[in-house]
């Protein structure tokens, strides 16, 4: 009887007409911030999967038109763009592994209240954040550690990001108490047993949104290829779609209308296939790590 009484009280209980209404425009802000992000995603699937001729013409919307797989035909028998997928992918896993694991390096130590001169060596990473020494500098660095035309130069130069620094001391801190540390301390573990048995199955949620930032900065990137590489084999996929791209649009000379028309048509179809080609793994990867990410965000960015 009381639990029925409860629950015909509560069907009682209506919502203020004001929250109905702000709730309706909250709902509608939604569905307005996912048609942005939605239809243009749709309209890039659909024109990779039509005609050269329908994408040049502007025939496409959100639906394919005269259904085609010629630019995936085209971008996947590519042996370069083969290769540049094979290039990012080791970029993005070794580059992605040895960044986590020196941003733990790093951050952990900054956490702990036992770490003499933990807040000077932290205003230090900050100022990195602010002032750098520029592209020059940098490339004098690179050439000076024999880094050139070598995978090293897109891992080892932008291996620790101070962002990503902060995210991690700051879960560390408010995540791991002292009193957790000072009873492994007195069971008789070191510093990196602890670490390795304790604090990293504890943070697992900020570990995977610190390697997911890793892991699309390290997809994404082509700008550190374009400066430090001079090798083909070497170049990530990102900076072969680009070469594809430039080779495939016609750039002047005495060409046939016909050929250059075909050329052309085709560029235009090969930039929505390389755009969806180069986009899949980050979108496999993603549902892996989001109901870690919520969390991790959540609790290395607003705490502290």
């Amino acid at each position: 009887m009381r639990a029925a009484s409860r629950a015909e009280r509560a069907r009682r209980i209506h919502e203020p007409r004001t929250d109905k209404v702000f709730m309706f425009f909250v709902y509608l802000l939604l569905l307005v911030f996912l048609a942005i992000v939605l239809l243009p995603l749709m309209y890039i699937v659909a024109s990779s999967f039509s005609s050269p001729e329908a994408v040049s013409a502007g025939r496409v919307t959100l639906w394919p038109v005269d259904f085609s797989l010629r630019g995936y035909e085209t971008a996947l028998g590519n042996p370069q763009v083969i290769q540049g997928y094979a290039n990012s992918l080791f970029y993005t896993v070794f580059g992605t592994l040895i960044s986590v694991t020196l941003t733990i390096a790093i951050a952990y130590p900054l956490s702990r209240k036992t770490f003499v001169g933990r807040n000077l060596v932290m205003s230090l990473i900050l100022f990195t954040m602010l002032f750098s020494g520029g592209l020059i500098p940098t490339y004098l660095v690179v050439q000076s550690l024999g880094m050139l035309d070598t995978r090293w130069a897109l891992i080892i130069p932008q291996a620790i990001g101070v962002w990503q620094v902060i995210i991690a001391r700051t879960y560390f801190r408010t995540a791991i108490p002292d009193e957790l540390a000072e009873a492994a301390q007195l069971d008789g573990a070191s510093d990196l047993r602890f670490l390795w048995s304790v604090v990293i199955p504890l943070a697992k949620p900020m570990i995977a949104v610190v390697a997911l930032m890793y892991a699309i900065l390290q997809w994404n990137s082509y700008f550190d290829a374009l400066i430090y590489l001079k090798n083909p084999d070497l170049f990530p996929l990102q900076l072969v779609l680009r070469n594809v791209l430039i080779l495939n649009t016609y750039s002047g000379g005495a060409v046939d209308a016909s050929v250059m028309l075909q050329r052309q048509q085709m560029a235009d179809l090969l930039k929505y296939s390389l755009i969806v080609v180069s986009s899949v793994p980050v979108l496999l990867i993603y549902p892996l790590v989001a109901r870690y990410f919520t969390k991790g965000i959540m609790i290395g960015a607003v705490k502290g």
